[in-house]
Formats: structure tokens, sequence, C-alpha cells
């Protein structure tokens, strides 16, 4: 009788980021994935040692993609914007990742090429290194949030885009204006959070971005590649 097939540990990565284009991160299991596998739980676990281990690696895959399409062009402020817009292009094919990835983190090989290049770009601004830290931290948390916001507006189908549309309209155009006079004050320019969601997150990041800029001292900034 024939054993089992053995599977690589990059086809059951595979198989997993396309079981959860259909499925949710909570849904997804090990014991499903080595069904669709034809295999048993316990083959998987000599690859990974838990299902977050597993959702991990698959989400640093999705970093991988998005490294691989960075080209480091421009000021230190440009580098961290093409690189936030990578990693949102990367996480769009694949919405249901975002969410894994702001959930569990990563710490792969995707996920330290991300890091050090804005932790290489941060230095590029002049910033001392004892703020670089806390200042990557709200970087890092600012996007993945942006991500995982739009990821699971990513997610719903046509018709819910449309039935969310209509419901905003009845409650923003049908706001009582004694009880909710601002919203109703500006009832018509209000638009729906599905509307011009790249342009919001590039003002976003633009702004925490020139933040950090605003904080440097005139003269501070040191040249990419300096080891300061």
């Amino acid at each position: 009788m024939a054993g089992r097939r053995r599977w690589s540990t990059e086809e059951i990565l595979d198989t997993a980021a396309e079981l959860l284009r259909t499925s949710e991160a909570d849904s997804f299991s090990v014991r499903k994935l080595a069904a669709v596998l034809g295999t048993d739980s316990s083959s998987l676990y000599r690859h990974f040692r838990s299902k977050t281990e597993l959702l991990r690696a698959v989400a640093d895959r999705i970093l991988l993609a998005a490294m691989d399409g960075y080209r480091p062009e421009g000021d230190w402020k440009q580098r961290v914007m093409t690189l936030a817009l990578c990693m949102r292009e990367a996480f769009g094919q694949q919405p249901q990742l975002a969410a894994v990835w702001g959930r569990y983190a990563s710490s792969g090989t995707g996920s330290r090429l991300a890091m050090e290049e804005v932790l290489q770009a941060l230095r590029a601004s002049g910033l001392p290194d004892e703020e670089i830290p806390a200042r990557y931290h709200r970087l890092a948390v600012l996007i993945a949030a942006l991500i995982a916001s739009e990821a699971g507006a990513g997610t719903l189908t046509p018709e819910d885009h449309e039935q969310g549309r209509e419901l905003f309209r009845v409650a923003v155009l049908g706001a009582d204006p004694e009880r909710f006079p601002a919203l109703a004050h500006f009832a018509r320019d209000v638009r729906p959070l599905g509307v011009e969601r790249r342009a919001a997150f590039e003002e976003i990041l633009a702004a925490q971005l020139a933040h950090i800029e605003a904080s440097v001292s005139p003269g501070r900034a040191v040249p990419r590649g300096s080891s300061r």
C-alpha cells in the first residue's frame, strides 16, 4: 500500500493561502487544511508547530511579494510611502490575509525586509537613533491598521457594497436636523468609507511622515546608506 504523499513547506503554504481566499482566519484550521491536502494534521505539525505559526508564515509571503515589487527611490518619505503602497497592493490581492498579518504579525524574511527598509528610511530622515524605534512602531501600527481596514472592505461582495452605500445614503440624507444638525448640514458632502480609499490612505500616511519630518531639526537629515 502506497504511503501518503509528503507535502513540502511551500506546497502547504500555497494550499493554506488558497484556502484563506475563501474563508476567514477564524474559521481556518489545520484540520481543514490537512483535509484539503489529503493528509492528517500531525503531518503538517512537522512543518509548523501551531495554527498561529502557519498563519504567520502565510502572511509573511505577502510581505515578500510586496518587497519583490518594491523599488526604493526618492527621499526617505517617498521610500516609506512607496513601500506602504506596495504592501497595500499585495494584501489587496488577498485581503483575508491582511487581518491575519495585523493580528498575528510575522517574524519571517518578508517582515524583516520591510522592517529594515523602514528603519533605514527613518535613519535617513535625520532622527536620532534613540527616537527611531518609537517612530517605527507608530508607523507600523498605522500602516497595518490602514491596510487591514481597507482589506476588510475588500472582502465584501458587490451586493454588500451596494447595500452599504444605500444604507449610508438613507442614514445621512435622512438625518433629523434637530438631533443631528452637523450631519444634516454636511449630508450631501459626506462620503462613504469606500470612496477614494487610496487617496485617504496616502493622505493619512503623508501626515504622519510630515509630523516626523517636522520633529527633525534642519540639517540633521543624513544621506541614504549613511552609517550614523
